[in-house]
């Protein structure tokens, strides 16, 4: 007759505990290296612009006005350059990166 999930996991931690096998290691005892940063930095990306495009649409979708309508009203804000600057860059560098790092990866 079979054994069940319990005693098996109980015969597994025994002989485990008796061999004094190490545990697995945590995430907090790996150094930092560049690919796990860039593999962090593209996953982040990823999601930011996949966001990004659903809540777009979305607001395409359901704003009653046309872009252009949108556009005017940011432009009457009179932004100063530094934020204008940093907006376009919080925009471009999402995209540029992903686009750029994910040819690197297939390359």
């Amino acid at each position: 007759m079979g054994t069940t999930a319990k005693e098996e996991m109980a015969r597994f931690w025994e002989k485990n505990t008796q061999s004094n096998r190490p545990l697995s290691p945590h995430v907090t005892i790996y150094k930092w290296s560049l690919p796990m940063a860039m593999s962090i930095t593209h996953r982040g990306t990823g999601v930011a612009l996949s966001l990004g495009v659903s809540l777009f649409s979305l607001a395409a979708l359901l704003l009653p006005e046309q872009f252009p309508h949108y556009l005017a009203m940011v432009k009457s804000l009179s932004l100063g350059p530094a934020l204008i600057y940093s907006a376009k860059f919080a925009l471009a560098f999402p995209f540029s990166y992903h686009t750029w790092n994910g040819v690197r990866h297939l390359v």
